[in-house]
């Protein structure tokens, strides 16, 4: 039995889902004739109360669709050091929009209206680049799954308006936020001017993530995929996916918030552990000290069965997801106390 907790990208479709995706009827979403396509946006868009969604097959490609959207080359990018859309999207920021990017050093990659306010460059200085866009993500990869009290993010959008900047989220496990801090998607539709939701994360499809806003920036957005090249054809086999998601495993995230922290408490009392950001979802994000590095412990792990990830020298992350159990936490718990 492997235990695969690199990351909740690694889960399979369950019977209901690949049943789902087998009789979803399908058409060409290039002339927006799938009609599976079709009712995952208007699903995803109702939801959050927003008035339109485009289908896309990553959420790395949803979050560069809403940069360029957003921006004009030579603009400047605000967000976090950690943000997604600065470490793990190949530079997109730059190759796809030509922007820059203002790096704030937040608190386990959450930024405050302070901060951003702060950051925003003056107008008239012909020597800076123009403040256009605040991206904030949530939960935050690299701050253990950690997530925002939603009154900052009014404060920041207040900050926004004032200043005339566009206000975009990444929300690549956003529905983990909002069954952690018992939220509302409606009030995060009121909030950004667009958001990125991917499916293929703690929701367990095998791809794609959706871009939510109006109607203009969509209509902008279909524009820029087709040529970035995401434009799918029969799309609607991995729709279907995403509306079974939605209405099946949303409310279960809770469980792997309950499968991390039980982990996270295990790893509280190995001494070569030196630190555990806050577990407030569904990953663990362990500082290494001691006995092992990062890249020891992920290697004796491994001996037993058990895949995490060394994501940097002194970093390891489990990441939860619908395809661990509760004996597979147990046994990696138990693996843990005899290390």
């Amino acid at each position: 039995m492997i235990i695969d907790l690199r990351s909740d990208t690694v889960t399979k479709p369950s019977a209901g889902m690949l049943h789902a995706m087998m009789t979803a009827p399908v058409g060409d979403d290039v002339f927006g004739e799938d009609p599976s396509v079709n009712a995952l946006q208007d699903k995803l868009a109702a939801m959050f109360g927003m008035e339109a969604a485009i289908f896309c097959p990553s959420g790395t490609m949803t979050n560069q669709i809403a940069i360029k959207c957003h921006t004009q080359p030579g603009d400047e990018v605000i967000c976090d050091k950690l943000s997604h859309i600065y470490q793990y999207e190949g530079g997109g920021i730059a190759f796809n929009a030509g922007c820059s990017v203002k790096l704030i050093e937040g608190d386990r990659g959450r930024i405050t209206a302070g901060q951003v306010k702060e950051s925003i460059n003056n107008k008239l200085d012909a020597h800076k680049a123009y403040s256009s866009l605040v991206s904030l993500e949530n939960t935050a990869n690299r701050g253990g799954g950690s997530c925002y009290d939603f009154a900052e993010f009014e404060n920041i959008k207040t900050v926004c308006r004032e200043n005339g900047l566009a206000f975009h989220l990444d929300g690549a496990r956003l529905f983990n936020a909002i069954i952690a801090k018992i939220e509302h998607a409606e009030d995060y539709g009121k909030t950004f001017d667009s958001i990125s939701v991917c499916l293929s994360k703690g929701l367990g499809t095998p791809a794609g993530s959706v871009l939510i806003g109006t109607k203009a920036l969509v209509a902008k957005a279909r524009r820029i995929r087709k040529v970035f090249g995401g434009g799918m054809r029969q799309a609607g086999f991995l729709a279907a996916a995403g509306i079974y998601a939605l209405d099946n495993n949303i409310e279960r995230l809770a469980e792997d918030h309950k499968h991390a922290a039980a982990i996270g408490e295990a790893l509280t009392k190995k001494d070569f552990v030196e630190e555990i950001l806050p577990v407030e979802t569904n990953i663990v994000i362990v500082k290494i000290n001691g006995r092992h590095t990062s890249a020891s412990l992920a290697a004796e792990l491994k001996k037993n069965n058990i895949l995490a990830i060394a994501i940097s020298t002194t970093q390891v992350r489990f990441v939860l997801h619908l395809d661990i159990n509760v004996a597979m936490v147990d046994k990696t718990i138990e693996v843990l106390r005899k290390l």
